[in-house]
């Protein structure tokens, strides 16, 4: 399948290509490659498990279907907010 540029990169000579099973490799987007969505915690909408207080998306394979680049961008927005309520509670502590 032909996917836009800008929207889809796949890097099969990664050597962790594919670092999630369970996708066709011709369809594996790598763009996402770190999911800008872990960044919201329980809320990025992905199937992640929880151990010891860490996140663990090794099952999440959300970021890596061509089809949620539409939904993964729009949440920027989120993502922004989650960072500076990070950087606010950085800052108090100091």
């Amino acid at each position: 399948m032909k996917y836009e540029a800008e929207r889809f990169f796949s890097n099969k000579e990664c050597k962790y290509f594919p670092c999630h099973k369970g996708l066709d490799e011709e369809d594996f987007n790598c763009l996402f490659c770190y999911c800008p969505l872990y960044a919201l915690g329980e809320k990025c909408g992905g199937n992640y498990k929880m151990f010891n207080g860490v996140k663990d998306c090794s099952d999440c394979i959300k970021p890596h279907i061509p089809d949620t680049y539409d939904e993964i961008v729009e949440r920027f927005g989120e993502i922004v907010e989650a960072m500076k309520a990070i950087q606010n509670i950085d800052q108090n502590i100091e």
